[in-house]
């Protein structure tokens, strides 16, 4: 190229291309450390250190989230704000944060935007994050009156007659001895568990062919990376959205049969109970919303419970002589032979209930709850201001794992419990409220918080208990549980799938 001050030779596009994004990448960087070492904002809470705009913290918190939390505490205190995937998240941690956000009024903080991206594609259409905070709220009310005491009175000896029918059956426990996969055996117990309980006996004879594999392909849904962009054409993806239609679709035929043959052995399975409800202002579900919720409830009395089942196994094979216990205690409590387990009786077994309790405790189904700020809202005792642009969130698993209310936190010691003052003393208000479902404890300021807390807390929380209670005094009857490798150490938590997939293995 010729001119009046000399000749210049053009970059190829090949080279000129990937130089320009460069120096993009590289002032974005620049830009984004200059801001937060020289121009921090006294007015919002301090920001974790991070070289690259979007990603920010994401590897850190998706390793690790604990560890994470643990140590920008150290670092910064309770409050701190981190960037998840180019999306301002403030931590509110303690039982003040917990108190702050899950205690926080519907117009300031919003759940559905936050999870809606998640759940909709899973569950469909109107029903949970895809619809109002009031409507919501209705459909967790009418979940409940297929929850009551009486329902989970008849759905204990289904779980164990589930648990026994599955020994007896299940290649897994051929002969007199041998090798299995905790998971595999706490995926399939659960889903057998749960939908011979909640959903009757059309829905649990499919789990043996057709519907196992619909709800694997739904349960694959739950990718981290459709908090972002659910709509991505990934294969996972496909198969979610294939097997929500075509589950929906089962669900309806199984309606629609019902309503026209009626309730003729008075049965009271969840689908009775969604079919001949009613929304607060009169109006009938209607069947795509029974579906729906179906699809919903299935997956919320399976998905954590498989989870913490597969830890309390786990922990129990390192440990053989709490096996011993629990079988002591239930020919003690029970009698020799030990009578048949039921809903009153369950809940004498001290031990069964503490070994649930201590692997809820350090397992926590869920250690992040997040919330839309909608509205400008003030940290407690600061002058900092949390904007409508940031996430907020809480992590009520964090004080299960504080020295400050459990020593040696780390350490899964059913035991624990035995002599411990009643976590209610630690809480500063244990009243109970109505958010529109049923009263509900108020107290989110407890160290032991499993199942979350305020307008969102799981509505199944007792099943769950139910559920795990007898599974795992079913198995102690049945099994003698140990590890492989007594040597072998419990394995850290892999936090980028839905729940821990270590092969690890136990002998009977």
């Amino acid at each position: 190229m010729e001119s009046l001050y000399g000749s210049y030779r053009a970059l190829p596009a090949s080279v000129s291309i990937p130089l320009s994004l460069g120096l993009i990448v590289v002032i974005a960087i620049i830009h984004n450390v200059i801001g937060q070492l020289v121009f921090p904002d006294p007015n919002r809470p301090p920001v974790v250190f991070h070289l690259f705009p979007f990603i920010g913290s994401s590897v850190q918190y998706g390793i690790d989230p604990y560890k994470f939390f643990f140590d920008c505490q150290a670092k910064h205190g309770d409050c701190f704000t981190f960037i998840l995937l180019g999306k301002p998240t403030t931590v509110f941690l303690g039982q003040k944060g917990n108190d702050f956000i899950l205690n926080g009024k519907h117009a300031d903080l919003n759940a559905e935007e936050v999870y809606g991206k998640l759940t909709t594609p899973v569950f469909g259409k109107e029903v949970v994050y895809d619809c109002s905070n009031e409507r919501l709220m209705d459909q967790k009310r009418l979940l409940k009156l297929g929850l009551t005491t009486d329902s989970l009175r008849a759905y204990v000896p289904k779980f164990v007659k589930e648990v026994e029918d599955y020994v007896k059956t299940s290649p897994r426990f051929k002969g007199e001895s041998g090798e299995t996969n905790i998971t595999d055996v706490m995926a399939e117990v659960t889903i057998y568990t749960a939908s011979g309980s909640l959903l009757g006996n059309e829905v649990r004879s499919m789990f043996d062919s057709t519907f196992a594999v619909l709800y694997r392909h739904l349960d694959d849904g739950f990718q981290p990376i459709n908090f972002v962009m659910p709509w991505l054409p990934l294969p996972q993806n496909r198969r979610r959205d294939h097997a929500r239609k075509v589950m929906e679709g089962l669900y309806s035929d199984i309606i629609r049969k019902r309503r026209q043959e009626g309730n003729q052995n008075d049965e009271t399975d969840m689908i009775w109970t969604l079919m001949d409800s009613k929304y607060k202002d009169g109006t009938a579900l209607p069947d795509t919303h029974v579906a729906r919720l179906l699809i919903a409830i299935l997956m919320g009395g399976q998905h954590n419970t498989a989870a913490s089942g597969a830890w309390i196994l786990l922990n129990l094979a390192n440990k053989p002589h709490l096996v011993e216990e629990m079988y002591q205690e239930q020919l003690e409590v029970l009698g020799s032979p030990p009578a048949p387990l039921t809903w009153e009786n369950v809940q004498k077994l001290t031990l069964n209930g503490q070994v649930i309790k201590e692997t809820l405790r350090l397992h926590s189904p869920i250690h992040s709850i997040l919330r839309q700020v909608k509205s400008p809202m003030r940290v407690p005792n600061t002058d900092w201001l949390v904007p409508p642009t940031h996430t907020l969130l809480a992590s009520p698993g964090l004080l299960g794992r504080s020295e400050a209310f459990f020593p040696n936190p780390m350490e899964w010691n059913p035991h624990r419990w035995d002599k411990m003052e009643p976590l209610e003393n630690a809480v500063e208000d244990s009243r109970k409220v109505d958010y529109g479902f049923g009263m509900m404890p108020k107290a989110v300021s407890s160290p032991y918080l499993p199942f979350g807390a305020g307008r969102h807390r799981c509505v199944g929380e007792h099943y769950a208990y139910a559920q795990l209670s007898a599974i795992i005094a079913t198995f102690v009857r049945l099994l003698q549980l140990e590890q492989i490798d007594p040597k072998a150490s419990i394995p850290a938590t892999d936090y980028s799938a839905s729940f821990s997939h270590d092969v690890d293995k136990i002998i009977r």
